[in-house]
């Protein structure tokens, strides 16, 4: 598995880790989005801004996690490059263009099925073409011939002069208000990151929760459940916030990364803060743009969700809850830190909130500014405004009040970006259904369901079990969604499952399989690339974790549902 894994991950992507790892030594370090944009397929690369670490004391006695330790100072690299070696070849030319292989067998996936593969007599010709470029264009994703964007555009440029597709119909989802909403939150996650306030959240829980090392756990997971609902990337909150933060308490006790040291306090961390982040996304709509994706999707199939907002947070607020009381706890005994207590971290934390100085102007308009959104959120059924339009107001403050200027939402290009794949891959979803391709392979699923006889019950936990597992053949949440939610369900309707609670279940899984391997997510990538855990323990945890929490979601979760009203 691990070497499937490694095969699994673009030559890009080793080359954004290595990059992750030169940056991690620096004590004021930028990663752009250029740099990271390949550490992850996924669709949602926010841009991962290392904020200022804190500023510790450089006397080893002054912290007591390891008073017979030395101080550990960055390494920073000359600021000028050696001389070139005479006996050095020249560098070859990088490649342009496609990547051969990726391209040959992303493409050949699609002309397979075109042409070599039997069409159903249930399924028309114009149908069946479709779906041949559908399953090329997911193929791209997983295999990155070219990237996301790109290639998602090739594959609607092929929709289109194959006359699969009209033009209209193709850029049909470029208006999808859900879609507006997803780039619309990028730039929240923006000014959170630009202000400050993300990184002065999570000090201040450090500050109060910070003496042991599981009560530092606890204050970082809960800080950002906090942040989720606004900051809406679990990758921009994973490099922006807190990984500057578990790098330097990790730094101060003397847990270094790459290095046997990673476990006295820094691989626990990153773990918890890990295994935690599904659950926290899974807990509020607005917290990761798939969520958002998996409720337009749902619609596309006639599974409205009521006042959304609201909807998703009850039925995930107790398992989501549960897991999230439970998982440090769990990880400190079955990953457990050599360092138990951490007496020095609240007066750090106070410190660095000292050198932050009050809270600034800015941060004070991006708190008002987010508490305005989530109200209409939750409330904007009632009072006719809907989410994007709230949305919509709360970027016109910050244009208007200069939190954020426009040059900040035209260099937000994982927002442009997204547009430009989300939309695609949302038209193509959209017209595979209603050409009755998704009807035609839920009905041939259903019927073999129903050939074992299984309750929708059991129905509902096999098609779960199957969606989540199937993750670990895609690097990105995102791209599992376009390419498998709207078939899984339809699958679960025609086995008889409600389709509020299957749309609901799908979404928070979605969230859930984001850690089950370094690949996963964004955020997988960015708490592997910081070099305190390695493959085994990512693989292992992930896997006993994905256990516990289905057990939770599927025990707990159930008997909530049920309270709901949701079956």
């Amino acid at each position: 598995m691990e070497s499937f894994a490694l095969h699994s991950l673009s030559p890009s992507t080793s080359t954004s880790f290595s990059r992750f790892s030169q940056l991690r030594h620096r004590p004021r370090s930028v990663i752009s989005r250029s740099q990271f944009s390949h550490a992850t397929p996924s669709a949602l690369r926010s841009p991962i801004i290392i904020s200022q670490p804190f500023s510790f004391p450089s006397k080893p006695k002054a912290f007591k996690f390891n008073p017979f330790s030395k101080p550990h100072y960055p390494i920073q690299a000359s600021s000028s490059p050696p001389p070139p070696s005479k006996s050095s070849s020249p560098t070859p030319t990088p490649l342009q263009g496609a990547k051969p292989l990726p391209f040959v067998i992303s493409v050949g996936i699609g002309l397979i099925v075109r042409f070599f593969v039997p069409k159903p007599v249930e399924v028309t010709p114009e149908a069946w073409q479709l779906l041949s470029i559908f399953l090329s264009t997911i193929a791209g994703l997983v295999l990155s011939p070219l990237p996301v964007g790109a290639w998602a555009f090739l594959g609607l440029t092929a929709t289109v002069v194959t006359k699969t597709l009209t033009f209209s119909a193709a850029f049909g989802a470029f208006t999808n208000e859900v879609i507006w909403l997803i780039v619309i939150s990028f730039f929240f996650a923006r000014g959170f990151v630009k202000t400050g306030l993300g990184d002065r959240i999570a000090t201040y829980f450090v500050k109060w929760m910070g003496k042991s090392t599981l009560g530092l756990s606890y204050g970082l997971t809960f800080s950002e459940v906090l942040i989720a609902p606004a900051m809406p990337s679990t990758t921009a909150r994973a490099g922006g916030v807190f990984l500057p933060i578990i790098k330097s308490l990790s730094l101060s006790a003397g847990s270094e990364p790459d290095s046997p040291s990673a476990k006295k306090l820094g691989a626990y961390l990153v773990q918890n803060q890990f295994q935690s982040a599904g659950n926290s996304s899974a807990l509020f709509l607005t917290a990761a743009a798939q969520n958002l994706l998996c409720i337009k999707l749902a619609e596309e199939l006639g599974v409205i969700v009521p006042n959304p907002w609201v909807t998703w947070f009850k039925a995930a607020s107790l398992p989501a809850l549960v897991c999230l009381l439970l998982t440090p706890l769990i990880l400190y005994k079955l990953y457990p830190p050599e360092i138990k207590d951490t007496p020095e971290a609240p007066a750090l934390a106070a410190k660095k909130l000292e050198s932050m100085g009050p809270v600034t102007k800015n941060e004070w308009i991006m708190v008002l500014t987010m508490l305005l959104a989530v109200s209409l959120w939750i409330f904007g059924d009632t009072i006719g405004i809907a989410s994007t339009v709230a949305a919509m107001i709360g970027l016109s403050i910050l244009l208007l009040t200069g939190v954020l200027n426009w040059n900040d939402c035209l260099d937000e290009k994982s927002a442009w970006d997204t547009l430009a794949w989300f939309a695609i891959l949302v038209g193509m979803a959209s017209q595979l259904t209603n050409l009755g391709i998704v009807n035609w392979m839920s009905d041939c699923v259903a019927n073999n369901l129903r050939s074992f006889s299984l309750s929708w019950p059991a129905a509902l936990a096999v098609l779960q079990a199957a969606y989540f597992f199937i993750h670990y053949l895609f690097a990105s949440q995102t791209g599992h969604v376009g390419a498998l939610y709207s078939a899984f369900l339809a699958m679960h309707r025609a086995a008889g499952v409600p389709g509020i609670l299957a749309a609901l279940a799908l979404g928070y899984n979605t969230n859930l399989f984001g850690a089950i391997t370094h690949y996963s997510s964004g955020q997988a990538a960015v708490y592997y690339g910081a070099g305190y855990v390695d493959l085994p323990d990512i693989f292992k945890m992930g896997f006993i974790m994905a256990v516990i929490n289905g057990i939770i979601w599927g025990g707990v979760g159930s008997l909530w549902w049920k309270f709901l009203g949701l079956y």
